[in-house]
């Protein structure tokens, strides 16, 4: 489902992912970075989850905007 917030995300990150075995390891492959805006940038990529108890794989997107000389994801999608 969906998460809103730093808080409710890390309390679900300590959920999902109590240890180690359970977080695997996690690589991203970046298939396209595209700008939208001189300061807005989407990135799609796919993203594989390497696990003892099997793997998972699937595509992201994020937008990327540059605050105050800072580049911040102001949105982000994984599937």
């Amino acid at each position: 489902g969906v998460t809103y917030g730093w808080q409710a995300t890390l309390d679900r990150y300590k959920k999902t992912y109590p240890d180690k075995s359970a977080m695997g390891k996690l690589d991203f492959k970046l298939l396209e970075f595209k700008p939208l805006a001189a300061d807005v940038y989407l990135v799609v990529g796919k993203w594989h989850l390497a696990r003892t108890i099997g793997d998972l794989e699937g595509h992201f997107s994020l937008t990327l905007r540059k605050i105050n000389g800072e580049w911040k994801i102001i949105a982000d999608h994984s599937s």
